[in-house]
Parts: C-alpha cells; sequence; structure tokens
C-alpha cells in the first residue's frame, strides 16, 4: 500500500529522495498525463468536430471553454475534499470521473453533448492537478522540494508540446472520438497504480468532521469562473471593453475580493486558507507563477498560430515544430530541481525568468520567410526557451512550500495553481489583443508576421516582469538540522474544523 505520511524513510539518506516518493510520483504522473494530453490534444481539434458536428465554430469552441471553467469551478474544493475522504480515495475517485467524462465524450452524438461530457472531465481534472502537488510534497514531508517538483511538472512539460502531436496524428489516422478514447489505459492504469502505491489517509473514523465553507465556496468558485470566463472572451469581443468581458471580469473581481477579505479576517475555516500569503514564499511564488503562466501559456498560443497563418503548416506540422521546446523542458526538470535545493529557488528563479525572455525574442524578429522546417535558429531557440521554461515554473513551485507544516500543503498547493492557471488565462488574453489590433488590416504573410512581432514583444517585457521578483523568493536552502525534521517536515495535527 506504500509508506505512510507520517514515516520516515526507511532507507534514504538525508540527501537522497525517499524510494516511496518516486514510486508515488510515477503513479500520479500516469493518471496526470490523461488530464494534460486531453487538453492539448482537443486544441487542435475545433475545426474537424464543427465539421463533424455540422456546428458553428463559436459553438463548438465551448468544448474548450466549458472544460476550462470546469476546472477552476473545482480547483479551491481539493483541500476540503482531501481533508473529508483522503488523498488516496479522492484522487482514485476522480481518476474515475476522468474516465467517465471520457468515454462519454467519445460516445457524444452532438456538439451541445460533448460539451457537457467536457464540462465533467474538467470537473475531476480541477481536482486532480492540485491534489498532485500535495500528495507528493506530503509525502517527501517537505524535503527535496526541487527533485520533488521536478516530478510534477513531468505533465505540464510533455503536455503543450505532444499534445497537439497526438492530436495531429489522431485526426490524420483516425476518428475524433479517439482523442477520447486514448485516455482510457492511463486512467484504468493509474487507478490500479494509485490502489497500489498511494498511502491510505482516509480521516481517523470517530474523528472531528470537517465541514464544507459554503459562504466561501459560493465567493471563490464562481469569481474564479467568472474571470476566466471574462479573459477567454476577449479574442471574440472589442476587445477589453466589450460587455460580455467587462462583465464578467468585473463580477468575478467582486467575488474573489469578498472572499480575499473574508478569508484574510476570518480565525479559521476557510475554504483555502489565504493567510499562509502572509509567507513571503508563498506570496512571491504565487506572483511568479502568475508570471510563468503568461511566459508559458500566452507564447504557446502564438507559436502555432504562427505556423499556420504564416508559414502554412497543418495541425500536426506546427505540433512537431513545437517538439524541441518540449525537449528541453523536459530535460530541465532533473537540472532545475537538483540545483534548486542545492543552490535555493532563487538563484535558479533568476536565471531561468532571464533565459525564458532572452529566448524568446528572436520570434520577435520573425518574418513571413522564417521558421518553417529549415529555421534551425529558431528550433534552436525553442530548445533554450524549454530548458528556461521548465526551471522557471519549478523553481517557484518547490519555492511555495518552504516552511510549510503538513496540513498547510494543500492550501499553497490551490494558491499557487489558482495563480499559475489565471496567468495563464491573462497571458492569451493581453496577447490575443496584441495581435488583434497589430494585424488589423494586414494583408499577406509579411504584414501578418509583423503583427506576430509585436505580441512576441510583448510576450518578451511580460516575462522580463518576472526577473527582480525571483529576488523575494527563498535563498539557499539551510542544511537539515541534525536533532530533528525541519518545520517543512513536520505533521501537524488534523486540520482545522470550521467554525
Amino acid at each position: 500500500m506504500g509508506t505512510p505520511l507520517g514515516a520516515a524513510p526507511a532507507a534514504a539518506g538525508p540527501d537522497r529522495v525517499d524510494p516511496a516518493v518516486w514510486r508515488i510520483g510515477a503513479t500520479l504522473v500516469v493518471g496526470a498525463l490523461a488530464v494534460v494530453f486531453d487538453t492539448t490534444v482537443v486544441s487542435v481539434a475545433l475545426g474537424d468536430l464543427a465539421t463533424a458536428f455540422d456546428a458553428p465554430l463559436a459553438t463548438v469552441q465551448w468544448v474548450s471553454t466549458g472544460y476550462l471553467l470546469a476546472v477552476f469551478v473545482t480547483i479551491p474544493l481539493a483541500v476540503w475534499a482531501q481533508s473529508r475522504f483522503g488523498g488516496r480515495r479522492l484522487w482514485i475517485g476522480a481518476l474515475g470521473g476522468f474516465l467517465l467524462g471520457s468515454v462519454l465524450s467519445a460516445l457524444a452524438w452532438n456538439a451541445t453533448s460533448l460539451i457537457v461530457f467536457r464540462v465533467v472531465q474538467g470537473l475531476a481534472g480541477g481536482i486532480m492537478m492540485p491534489l498532485m502537488a500535495t500528495l507528493l510534497m506530503q509525502a517527501a514531508k517537505g524535503r527535496h522540494p526541487g527533485k520533488v517538483m521536478a516530478i510534477t511538472t513531468v505533465p505540464t512539460a510533455l503536455g503543450p508540446v505532444l499534445g497537439p502531436v497526438l492530436g495531429g496524428l489522431v485526426l490524420h489516422l483516425a476518428d475524433w472520438r479517439w482523442m477520447f478514447f486514448v485516455n482510457i489505459p492511463f486512467c484504468v492504469v493509474g487507478g490500479w497504480l494509485a490502489l497500489r502505491n498511494l498511502p491510505d489517509d482516509r480521516p481517523e473514523p470517530g474523528g472531528p468532521r470537517v465541514r464544507l465553507d459554503v459562504v466561501g465556496l459560493l465567493l471563490l468558485c464562481p469569481g474564479v469562473t467568472a474571470l476566466v470566463y471574462g479573459l477567454s472572451r476577449v479574442e471574440g469581443s472589442a476587445g477589453l471593453t466589450g460587455a460580455t468581458v467587462l462583465v464578467p471580469l468585473l463580477g468575478g473581481l467582486a467575488l474573489v475580493g469578498g472572499f480575499t477579505v473574508r478569508s484574510l479576517t476570518r480565525p479559521g475555516g476557510s475554504l483555502v486558507d489565504l493567510r499562509l500569503l502572509r509567507h513571503r514564499a508563498v506570496a512571491s511564488s504565487a506572483t511568479l507563477l502568475f508570471l510563468g503562466g503568461i511566459a508559458l501559456y500566452g507564447p504557446m498560443t502564438l507559436l502555432p498560430l504562427y505556423f499556420q497563418q504564416v508559414r502554412g503548416e497543418d495541425a500536426l506540422g506546427a505540433g512537431l515544430l513545437l517538439v524541441p521546446q518540449g525537449a528541453g523542458a523536459l530535460l530541465a526538470r532533473g537540472l532545475a530541481g537538483r540545483y534548486m535545493d542545492r543552490v535555493g529557488p532563487r538563484r535558479v528563479a533568476v536565471a531561468a525568468f532571464a533565459l525564458v525572455a532572452v529566448a524568446t525574442v528572436p520570434f520577435a524578429f520573425v518574418t513571413a520567410g522564417t521558421g518553417g522546417t529549415g529555421g534551425t535558429p529558431l528550433m534552436a531557440a525553442l530548445f533554450v526557451r524549454g530548458l528556461a521554461l521548465g526551471a522557471a515554473m519549478i523553481a517557484p513551485m518547490g519555492a511555495a512550500y518552504v516552511g510549510l507544516r503538513h496540513r498547510e500543503i494543500p492550501d499553497a498547493g490551490v494558491i499557487t495553481r489558482v495563480a499559475q492557471q489565471i496567468g495563464g488565462s491573462v497571458g492569451i488574453a493581453v496577447l490575443a489583443v496584441v495581435l488583434q489590433h497589430a494585424s488589423l488590416g494586414a494583408h499577406g504573410p509579411g504584414a501578418l508576421a509583423d503583427a506576430f512581432d509585436r505580441a512576441f514583444w510583448w510576450s518578451v517585457a511580460l516575462t522580463a516582469l518576472a526577473v527582480p521578483l525571483c529576488l523575494l523568493l527563498p535563498g539557499r536552502p539551510r542544511p537539515p538540522s541534525p536533532t530533528g525534521p525541519a518545520r517543512t517536515g513536520a505533521v501537524a495535527g488534523p486540520r482545522r474544523p470550521t467554525v
């Protein structure tokens, strides 16, 4: 059944990760790959889905938008649900829900049914992604955050790059329904591994029942969802000033602001404990992950559009051209995790964010004649950018848990996850507006390439903003105390009850 969370590592020394943590990490990665691949695979298939269902593209886009909004509904619930049901049962239940949503999506008979079934997938996926980091950090008891975070970034490194390639191959070789059928092996194998390897951490029978913060739920979940919905409408509306953008944005800000005030002033029992933002490590990590989301997801929207609209590549060709970035991100995981544990997240983050900005600069000079299969300099820049992005995400993710108790880890996981996802939505929205305005009146590939140049310069500037903020992250880690575990590894009592 795996090593219990409270047990000391049996064979791992102070500088080595407990083998049980690696086993748990591999188990979680298998299940998480289904979620991440599914998100990116569908993004390249909207045109095919519109043709298959004879539906307008504006309707079919809700296949992606509905999924994204459903994810944000359940992310804040991960903390309460883990306390109520236990991490292993929650993971297996969410994985089963994602499997159900995948099978139903593959059997959808029209656009409306597919949108509904994608929402089922999103509700399960929203629980799984923050829970993955929480379970790993709790299993490691706060030790080796760099190496542990390197495990959690495997899906996020693979998904945005290999997902479009997988989607292009599926659409080239088979029916669109196989985009959802391919999730079944990940879910089945991931569930079986979870039963074998995840520790049974269900709450003690007869112990205090953790009550759901209903008021916080009604403030935070709709608030975050409204923010993401408003940002997702930017590209198809009148910029940032359209009513379909401003109304949900302002409403979302009001709800999230109300939840923030309530959480910071309440003595305990909030849906997500925002008082953790008083820890400099949590606050600086959340800020950097917000900017990291901009640096990752914004250009990940621009790059395939450039290859398709300017260079004339199809979905599969554009996906293959992004493989060097994914290869760099994968290679960076082990290096960044090891150096973070050795020199601290601050130095790693400064170097990584600066290198992301520098490696994006070549794309600000693209023309209609560069970036194809012969564009070796751009492929090299993508590889370097992937290296830097991998390190830029690992450093603040690991730093967020420095100095936290066992019971505080789930709240920190939700805070950082929401910050990263909202940052991604902001990045996509801002760069979409820039590209939209820059391409007005543009005729021909050359003029369109100039519009992409301007959008990439914005991406460089937004990424560079993160570099000075990296100095707020924790520095070189202190050596472990010979007399006992550090505070990060302390196993605290049960989670606070709602008052």
